[in-house]
């Protein structure tokens, strides 16, 4: 499943104490590890003191992914990594930031994580991290992978996820920030209509809502979690056409 192509680097987050590891370090001609613990990045560097393993301590979240291929002169990161649950979420948006420095991320994270992240429109699992992956990333859940295979047994199941980064996003959208910030505000109140959820994104000059909304085609009476991604863009390029020229959109709650 690990196959880097010519000119990618291969990443692995949270190596832990290595059991992933070393196994990508015996078929790869060049390996970066990224490990937050002082204590198992110090065990790392012992037990792969004899490879071409570069080990980083640090917070991937914290990292900047571009000057790490600069460093390497690569183009592309092939990251794989078993990621610690409580990052899931952050290190999938600290990903989408850098997207253009990514080809392919290949992750093992929790089931109900991994619904989200191909889920469908109308589902209870489609949201925020739906959409805004989805601009960016094709995404498909690889393998299903059973607690008991893990010792200690955790309390929850776990899924092996295939990210494929897009050169350029799915939707072309006038304005990448606008988009993000229509669909974060959406999704902040998810189970209310549009109508409600976007009526404090407006601008002090501009058009009704119900104007904007009309321009993208775009029914307010809808809820959040049944819009697709293509109709979240359309309405972000509505709201950005309307706010050329009158200064920046605002959030009027202040």
């Amino acid at each position: 499943m690990v196959r880097p192509k010519e000119g990618d680097l291969a990443m692995e987050i949270g190596p832990g104490r290595g059991s992933l590891t070393a196994s990508l370090a015996s078929s790869l001609d060049r390996l970066v590890a990224v490990e937050i613990d002082r204590d198992l990045a110090a065990f790392l560097r012992r037990r792969f003191a004899e490879t071409s393993l570069r080990l980083i301590e640090g917070d991937i979240l914290q990292l900047d992914l571009r000057q790490i291929l600069l460093q390497e002169n690569k183009d592309k990161l092939f990251i794989v990594g078993n990621l610690p649950y409580n990052i899931t979420a952050p290190l999938i948006f600290r990903l989408l930031e850098q997207a253009p420095c990514i080809r392919i991320a290949i992750l093992m994270l929790q089931c109900e994580v991994a619904r989200r992240l191909v889920a469908r429109p109308g589902s209870k699992d489609y949201g925020l991290l739906t959409v805004l992956l989805a601009m960016r990333a094709n995404a498909r859940v690889c393998l299903e992978v059973d607690n008991r295979a893990f010792k200690p047994t955790p309390k929850v199941q776990s899924s092996v996820v295939q990210l494929h980064f897009r050169e350029a996003c799915r939707y072309p959208v006038q304005d990448e920030s606008m988009f993000v910030r229509l669909v974060r505000t959406a999704f902040g109140q998810r189970r209310k209509m549009m109508r409600n959820s976007l009526r404090n994104l407006q601008h002090r000059s501009g058009p009704p809502l119900e104007d904007i909304a009309s321009r993208a085609g775009i029914d307010l009476s809808r809820r959040p979690e049944t819009l697709t991604v293509e109709e979240f863009g359309r309405l972000s390029d509505a709201f950005a056409t309307t706010g050329k020229g009158r200064g920046a959109w605002v959030d009027l709650r202040g």
